[in-house]
């Protein structure tokens, strides 16, 4: 076994370092200057992130966020008109955070930045964003899909509807997306940008729902970019593996539970927007825990997940 070791481990690092090392070219912010971007799900966290650093680069910015499509009533008790009230009031909500990241971006230098806001859940709103780009931008350069449904982090409770819902706006919407920009996408050359997670790559406790369509976007993404090989399509794909980040929602449902720190969302968009720019296959933030433990899923899986179980806190389950 110590003989094994010590020819694995050199062996290891020199392809972590060609991996590493090999996808480094020279990124320049001028690369995203005037260009067409559309990115999905930026009222907060990542999103609103790669908003902010597309338009220190002078970028043209559409940006997307979520609107409930109707408000729950809380035990059937609540009037229609309190309803409608509470509604309008998540809406205003929604809309001036988004307002302020537009508004934001317009004070960082973007060339310009504008608004859609509706539901993923309505394939036809993921239609009429396309057609946005289209009409007030001219054209689409750079396709970043990155919006997400909300889920749980607990035990899978065996609710397929909501797995059907959750594969409707984190895979069906994203797949949409990208039948209606594909033809402007051609035009220039563009790029998609696909924002998925560890979890699409490898199975983790409490993500059942939302592993899934991680994995869905995998195969969908990874299958069609053979596709534009074949067919000589001068459209990049670039997959994004991300790690545990210190978004709200992340945190918030995961903290207390998942024993690591989480990586700074800014640092993460930027590398994301890099990996696009440069038309890379794949980007993985953080690469040490993202891409070492791909390569060990290959070579000792059972291990891997033994790993995996080790940096969770389960003593009581987590909250739903």
């Amino acid at each position: 076994m110590g003989r094994l070791q010590k020819i694995l481990i050199p062996f290891l690092g020199l392809v972590l370092a060609f991996c590493f090392y090999s996808a480094r070219e020279n990124f320049k912010p001028e690369m995203l200057k005037g260009k067409r971007v559309i990115v999905t799900g930026a009222s907060t966290g990542i999103g609103e992130q790669m908003a902010y650093h597309l338009a220190r680069m002078g970028a043209h910015v559409l940006v997307t966020a979520r609107t409930e499509a109707k408000l729950q009533k809380v035990n059937g008790k609540l009037s229609t008109h309190t309803c409608m009230l509470m509604a309008c009031t998540h809406k205003r909500r929604k809309a001036n955070l988004t307002s302020q990241v537009v508004e934001r971006c317009r004070e960082l230098g973007a060339g310009s930045a504008r608004l859609i806001s509706g539901s993923m859940e309505d394939m036809a709103f993921a239609k009429r964003v396309v057609e946005a780009a289209e009409a007030e931008l001219g054209g689409l350069d750079m396709l970043i899909l990155n919006h997400v449904g909300k889920s749980y982090f607990s035990y899978f409770d065996g609710n397929v509807r909501h797995v059907q819902k959750l594969l409707d706006i984190n895979f069906l919407s994203y797949v949409a997306m990208t039948v209606s920009a594909l033809p402007m996408l051609k035009q220039s050359g563009g790029s998609i940008v696909v924002v998925s997670s560890m979890a699409g790559k490898v199975g983790f406790p409490f993500t059942v729902p939302y592993s899934a369509t991680k994995f869905a976007l995998d195969g969908f993404f990874s299958s069609l970019r053979q596709e534009f090989r074949i067919q000589n399509v001068n459209v990049s794909i670039t997959l994004c593996i991300l790690s545990f980040i210190d978004t709200e929602s992340a945190v918030r449902a995961a903290a207390d539970v998942l024993l690591m720190s989480p990586a700074p969302k800014e640092e993460c968009a930027l590398e994301i927007i890099k990996g696009g720019a440069l038309r890379q296959r794949e980007v993985y933030y953080k690469y040490a825990l993202t891409k070492i433990p791909l390569l060990l899923r290959d070579w000792a899986a059972e291990l891997l997940d033994y790993l995996v179980r080790q940096h969770y806190q389960v003593e009581r389950p987590p909250a739903a």
